[in-house]
């Protein structure tokens, strides 16, 4: 993932690049974004407000369209480019293991905790 350039965040992978702005979606190869999702492919249900879409779960005990684990991975994107901007270089990140190919960029990760917090 790139922030800014030719668009507001630019998603790079091996099929191609997604380039994403507020109201728009563009790719490279355009085909990308012609290729139906499949009927086995991931599916979200419309949703225009998250909180409500929460508390409606909590009440209803239906997934969140937007649950734990995709909150975590959302902002873990936030806190990389965070990490990135600090450290004004390329970094690799590993999506598995949760680590960086950088020793100065893995150091960031984790922040001491304010008292009375522990982990």
């Amino acid at each position: 993932m790139f922030h800014g350039g030719p668009a507001d965040c630019v998603f790079e992978g091996a099929d191609g690049t997604i380039f994403v702005s507020r109201g728009t979606i563009k790719s490279d190869p355009v085909t990308i974004l012609e290729k139906p999702i499949g009927e086995n492919d991931f599916h979200v249900y419309p949703s225009k407000d998250h909180v409500r879409n929460f508390l409606d779960c909590v009440k209803s005990r239906k997934e969140c369209i937007c649950p734990a684990e995709i909150g975590h991975r959302t902002a873990t994107i936030c806190h990389l480019g965070a990490i990135g901007y600090e450290l004004r270089k390329p970094l690799k990140w590993d999506p598995v293991k949760e680590r960086f190919d950088d020793e100065s960029a893995n150091k960031l990760l984790d922040l001491p905790s304010r008292e009375p917090w522990k982990i």
